[in-house]
C-alpha cells in the first residue's frame, strides 16, 4: 500500500530535511520517528502479556541509588487458621462449579488488572508445584519428575498431567544461566502480585520481598487500597517451541489459548510458611488464576530471570522457586469465586 497521504508519511518527508552537514543526522531522526508514528497507528497483533508497557507510558525518575519502598512490608505476625480473626485463604480449588466455601460479602475484581486504575505488577516469583487445584489440569492426579520436590510430599503434591518420561522435552537437561534449583518437567505456580500503593512507573516498581513492592507507597496513599494477584501453572519443557519472550510483567495471555478461562477471589498470601493451622494475615487480596496449565519452555524461564538479575532493584532472592501452601481447606476458604 503506498504510504503517501498517511501524516508518518508526511512527518518522514519533513523531518528528513536539513543542510547537508545535517543530513544524515535527520534522515535517522526521522526515519525513527516515522516507525514510532505508524506502530502507534497501527498497533502490532499477536501474542501479549497483560501488563505490556506502551511505548507512550511516561516514566516518573525516582533516584536510582535509593530504594524508596524497602522496609514498608508491616510484617504482620502469622494468626491461626482457628481464630475468629482469620480471613479467607489463597490457594483454593478454582475448578469451575467448585463452590463448599465459607461465605463472604466481598467481591472480586471483576476485569483484568491491566484496566484497574493505579495498579500495577510489583514483583514476580514462583513455587514449586501448584498452590491452587483445577480438576484435570492441575490436581493430586497430576504427575512430574521423580523423586517430588523437597518440602512436598507426596500426598499434597499438585501437578500438572504433561510430564512423559519418555518424551526428551520433559527430561533433557537444561543449561540454566540465570535461573536456580529449576527442573525440567516440573510444574510451577507463577504468581505477579499487584498494588495500586506501588511504585507504578518508576524503577523502584519491582522489589524484593514482594511485599515491599505492595506496601511501598501506603502511608502516603489515599482512598481504596486493592492488592492483586494474576497466577498462571506451568509445565517446564526444553522446547523452543513453547518460548514465550516476557514473563517479567504479567501473565500471558494468548487469543483463547492462555490466560482467558480465569477464575477470580479474593483470599490471602501464600507460601510454605501458612497451612490449614497457621494462616497468613495479609487478605483482602484479589487473585486471578488461570484454570488450565501451560507448557512453556526453560528458555523462558531464563529469560525472565536474566530480567530479574538486571533489575534495579536487583531480585536475586527470587530466581528461584519457593516452597508451595498446603492446598486451603473449604473452611477457610472464600464462596465469592466467579468464572
Amino acid at each position: 500500500m503506498d504510504g503517501r497521504g498517511h501524516p508518518c508519511w508526511d512527518m518522514k518527508r519533513t523531518e528528513g530535511r536539513g543542510v547537508s552537514q545535517r543530513r544524515t543526522l535527520l534522515s535517522a531522526i526521522g526515519m525513527m520517528v516515522f516507525v514510532g508514528c505508524m506502530l502507534r497507528s497501527y498497533g502490532i497483533a499477536g501474542v501479549h502479556n497483560s501488563h505490556a508497557v506502551s511505548i507512550d507510558t511516561p516514566l516518573r525518575k525516582d533516584e536510582f541509588n535509593i530504594n524508596i519502598c524497602k522496609g514498608t512490608d508491616p510484617q504482620l505476625p502469622p494468626i491461626s487458621c482457628d481464630s475468629r480473626d482469620v480471613s479467607r485463604q489463597s490457594g483454593v480449588n478454582v475448578t469451575k462449579g467448585y463452590n463448599v466455601r465459607l461465605a463472604t460479602d466481598t467481591k472480586p475484581l471483576a476485569v483484568p488488572f491491566s484496566e484497574v486504575r493505579g495498579l500495577c505488577p510489583v514483583n514476580v516469583h514462583w513455587h514449586i508445584g501448584a498452590e491452587h487445584l483445577s480438576e484435570g489440569e492441575y490436581d493430586r492426579n497430576g504427575v512430574g519428575p521423580p523423586p517430588p520436590p523437597p518440602g512436598i510430599s507426596a500426598g499434597s503434591r499438585l501437578s500438572c498431567h504433561y510430564y512423559d518420561m519418555k518424551n526428551p522435552i520433559f527430561t533433557k537437561e537444561y543449561n540454566w544461566k540465570y535461573c536456580r534449583n529449576m527442573q525440567v518437567g516440573q510444574t510451577y505456580e507463577v504468581h505477579w502480585p499487584h498494588s495500586n500503593m506501588g511504585a507504578c512507573n518508576t524503577v523502584n516498581q519491582y522489589q524484593t520481598p514482594f511485599l515491599d513492592g505492595v506496601f511501598c507507597r501506603v502511608a502516603t496513599h489515599v482512598g481504596e487500597t486493592i492488592i492483586g494477584v494474576q497466577t498462571q501453572i506451568f509445565t517446564i519443557v526444553n522446547d523452543e517451541d513453547y518460548y514465550y519472550s516476557d514473563l517479567f510483567r504479567g501473565m500471558i495471555v494468548d487469543g483463547d489459548k492462555m490466560g482467558t478461562d480465569i477464575t477470580k477471589y479474593t483470599g490471602s498470601t501464600t507460601g510454605s510458611n501458612f497451612n490449614n493451622e497457621i494462616c497468613s494475615p495479609y487478605t483482602g487480596i484479589h487473585w486471578q488464576v488461570d484454570r488450565k496449565c501451560h507448557l512453556i519452555s526453560t528458555s523462558s524461564f531464563d529469560q525472565m530471570c536474566a530480567d530479574m538479575l538486571s533489575h534495579n532493584p536487583n531480585m536475586s532472592v527470587d530466581v528461584k522457586p519457593g516452597g508451595s501452601r498446603v492446598l486451603a481447606a473449604d473452611f477457610i476458604a472464600a464462596d465469592n469465586h466467579q468464572n
